[in-house]
């Protein structure tokens, strides 16, 4: 079973980069983020052309996740209990969805960014994952191969971004947000790094701007975190660097985990 996360970026504008992907790569089990298109404007039918199933929740412009399936898609459940609203407005943001895929459970997540370590933004991004953890102790523990994915906006360890010293006093790097991943591994979740077979970087997400693709200044903020079932069930993991390259990429790459399910 092959299973994957990619933040997009926008869904309209990666849409030929999508298809072509999706064509190419034939993941049972992709996960979305950043979609940035209202619930019902998800280019479903293009995708279903191609033998997937999608379950999305979407916010319009903002935010926005999904998930595309081509093993099924059943108990679908957007958000979770106690999940923190918007800073100073306690809107529910488009940021989390699971569904179960075949045999797999999965949640598709886009993390806070956090903006800056003074601003309730990144109070909201503590708050927001400590919640997600208090919903996740069934799934984990069970039978059943079960994952969290997505773009988690924290680097987990100063190898995964391409220069600590560029960081100092900077989100994602911040020792209570890397607590905070931590709270998933004292879950009894893996990190499923993505280097065993394939490529020679740990990186997944690099900005548009100062050519930084190019000069591999880059980050490893898109995980896959999987249950023992999962984790020991893994044959291959990897960034598909090719995707960033070339005209109109996302800013990020997806990670894909290939697994004996």
């Amino acid at each position: 079973m092959r299973i994957a996360t990619w933040n997009l970026n926008s869904v309209t504008a990666r849409l030929p980069r999508l298809l072509q992907w999706l064509e190419e790569s034939e993941p049972d089990v992709l996960c979305v983020q950043e979609t940035k298109v209202a619930g019902d404007k998800f280019p479903v039918a293009e995708v279903a052309a191609l033998g997937y199933e999608v379950a999305h929740h979407g916010q319009g412009r903002w935010n926005g996740v999904g998930i595309i399936s081509r093993v099924g898609i059943a108990d679908v459940v957007t958000d979770f209990a106690q999940s923190p609203g918007f800073p100073e407005s306690d809107i529910k943001e488009a940021r989390a969805i699971a569904a179960t895929c075949g045999p797999l459970r999965i949640w598709s997540l886009y993390v806070p960014n956090g903006r800056t370590p003074d601003d309730p933004h990144y109070r909201y991004k503590l708050e927001w994952l400590k919640a997600l953890s208090g919903t996740l102790a069934a799934d984990v523990h069970g039978e059943r191969p079960f994952a969290i994915v997505g773009d988690f906006n924290i680097a987990p360890t100063d190898d995964d971004v391409w220069d600590p010293a560029q960081f100092v006093d900077a989100t994602h790097v911040t020792a209570p947000e890397r607590g905070a991943l931590q709270q998933f591994l004292d879950l009894g979740l893996h990190d499923v790094f993505p280097r065993p077979l394939k490529g020679d970087h740990p990186y997944t997400y690099w900005d548009y701007r100062a050519g930084s693709f190019h000069k591999g200044w880059g980050m490893r903020i898109d995980l896959v975190y999987a249950n023992t079932t999962l984790q020991k069930a893994v044959t291959d993991a990897y960034v598909d660097r090719d995707a960033r390259k070339g005209k109109g990429p996302s800013d990020h790459a997806p990670v894909v985990v290939d697994a004996s399910l």
